[in-house]
């Protein structure tokens, strides 16, 4: 009986991990309305509005419209539904309200999850947004900080744009260090730090990567991973379905974390690609 009980438990703990290791399982007919439309329909409506590194537009002419970690996830929920993949185009203004007006499935354009938009909708989260630091590799102060919270001295200077994205953080980030707001727009005010007249400048951790690039005498932190492992202001990036579709949401964020290290790889591809 004993030998009996340690088998069948083998086989139990044998079923379990194939069934955790196989694809994510699509939900039978009857356990998600959004799902049953969609495969009575024959297409999974997508709304895009391109968003590098996560959705990327060619508007050569030629080759794919799409591509990037969004629409490789849109593509694989379009391949498991066995239903074609329509792009819808959105704008910034209507890339939210188009799911409760069900104009479309999923808004596969890269949304940051923030308080406001789960009040309305639900995140199948792939990605994150960050912030890096950088300065001249040659300025003394910069080069010996081993790490971002280093910054925060009254010996160091930060640069930052009057009214950009990163001005609140940089202000409840660095409270004893210099800070020089100036005006301008951009990426970055990169010309501070190149006039010596900052050691440090906060930029987004994608675009840093072409201008790291483009800037040989440039340094950034955190160091590891060219800053792209930053979680310096991050906020979740990914894409939204409607509110109150439970199964759905579930087979979707499933199906995202099965696919994680092709989305992960696919986003340093065009990161790198970014000039």
């Amino acid at each position: 009986m004993k030998a009996m009980f340690r088998c069948g438990a083998g086989l139990a703990v044998l079923a379990f991990t194939l069934t955790t290791n196989a694809d994510v399982t699509v939900p039978a007919p009857g356990a998600s309305a959004r799902i049953d439309a969609i495969k009575k329909a024959g297409v999974l409506r997508v709304g895009v509005l391109a968003n590098a590194p996560w959705l990327v537009e060619n508007t050569s002419g030629s080759g794919e419209t799409w591509s990037g970690p969004a629409w490789l996830l849109a593509n694989e929920y379009a391949k498991r539904l066995n239903v074609k993949l329509e792009a819808v185009p959105v704008s910034h203004e209507t890339k939210v309200p188009v799911l409760a007006s069900n104009q479309v499935d999923i808004s596969v354009t890269p949304l940051a999850e923030t308080p406001d938009r789960l009040k309305v909708v639900d995140f199948v989260i792939y990605s994150s947004t960050s912030v890096c630091m950088f300065g001249l590799a040659s300025n003394k102060k910069f080069a010996s900080a081993k790490s971002v919270d280093d910054l925060n001295k009254p010996e160091i200077t930060i640069s930052y744009y009057t009214g950009g994205g990163e001005e609140g953080w940089v202000k409840e980030r660095f409270p004893k260090a210099q800070l020089r707001g100036v005006a301008g727009s951009g990426v970055a005010p990169v010309e501070e730090v190149l006039a010596n007249r900052a050691d440090a400048v906060p930029i987004n951790r994608v675009p840093w990567v072409a201008m790291g690039r483009k800037l040989k005498q440039l340094a950034v932190l955190p160091k590891d991973n060219n800053c792209q492992n930053s979680t310096e202001k991050a906020a979740p990036v990914g894409m939204a379905v409607d509110k109150n579709q439970t199964a759905f949401l579930s087979w979707a964020r499933a199906v995202e974390k099965e696919l994680e290290p092709k989305l992960k790889a696919d986003e340093a591809r065009v990161v790198d690609t970014m000039k």
